[in-house]
């Protein structure tokens, strides 16, 4: 999923200042004050959400960004990647677009700090080589948060929203589909599809309604939403979250959808 200011689309190589949203990774990778990392620059992304300076930035939310606990509302920052992963998407950080960030989510009351240590997460590399291959444009990577709620990825998005105007390309990386039991069980087919349904008419509403069937998902989506994101793994969902609070009022609509290993995966983008 990917937005911008001007028009929201996934990855488009003609977007500038990427900020990248993928899923979480387990808390022992976090440091010993407990708080997560927000990536940055070039730190990688899963796939662009379907289911994230110089000449521009890319800003955005990856499925494995270190989280809290069930409790925590804090976010990391990373600045820039670690030599051996900078060797795999070599794109320059973006320090000042890092901080810009940090400061918005302050003002929202959420805690960021800014790791200029971490390397790109897969999530952000794997997408990022093959819509900027000359990585060279410079990506703030953010981490989620580590409570998992909904509501508060959409507030977490909402505070970012700015960055829009500043010309960043906001893209959330995850799956709209991610139960690792359920991958190649022809089982998981109609419950893939039926979820993938109540996403792409939630994400085509007023963004009100959207935005509240968003935050009850997984009552409002029926058991296929559970089914689809077990408890504690969806990270790879809330991504969209960040990117829905972000497009404000702008319209979602699905621009790519696919079956991967008997499973409806699909993205969307915004206005």
């Amino acid at each position: 999923m990917a937005l911008r200011r001007s028009h929201a689309g996934l990855l488009h190589p003609a977007w500038c200042r990427p900020l990248l949203l993928h899923g979480l990774e387990p808390a022992r990778r976090l440091g010993p004050d407990r708080r997560l990392p927000a990536r940055h620059p070039g730190q990688p992304a899963g796939a662009a959400h379907g289911h994230r300076a110089g000449h521009g930035a890319l800003a955005g939310t990856a499925g494995h960004a270190d989280r809290l606990g069930p409790a925590g509302h804090a976010v990391r920052l990373l600045r820039l990647s670690a030599p051996h992963l900078r060797a795999a998407l070599p794109a320059p950080g973006a320090p000042a677009l890092a901080e810009r960030a940090r400061a918005l989510l302050a003002g929202a009351g959420i805690a960021a700090t800014v790791d200029t240590q971490r390397g790109y997460d897969h999530g952000t590399f794997v997408p990022l080589l093959v819509a900027f291959p000359d990585a060279d444009v410079p990506v703030l990577q953010v981490s989620l948060l580590g409570s998992l709620s909904a509501q508060a990825h959409l507030d977490y998005g909402r505070a970012l929203a700015p960055l829009r105007d500043d010309g960043a390309l906001i893209i959330g990386s995850g799956m709209s589909y991610h139960n690792m039991r359920g991958y190649g069980d022809p089982r998981s087919t109609p419950i893939s599809v039926e979820f993938d349904r109540w996403l792409t008419d939630t994400l085509a509403r007023p963004a009100a309604e959207r935005d509240a069937r968003l935050a009850a998902w997984d009552t409002a989506a029926g058991p296929a939403g559970r089914l689809c994101h077990p408890p504690r793994a969806e990270e790879h969902l809330l991504p969209l979250h960040v990117v829905a609070g972000a497009a404000g009022d702008g319209a979602g609509r699905k621009v790519f959808s696919d079956e991967v290993l008997r499973t409806t995966i699909s993205a969307f983008r915004f206005d």
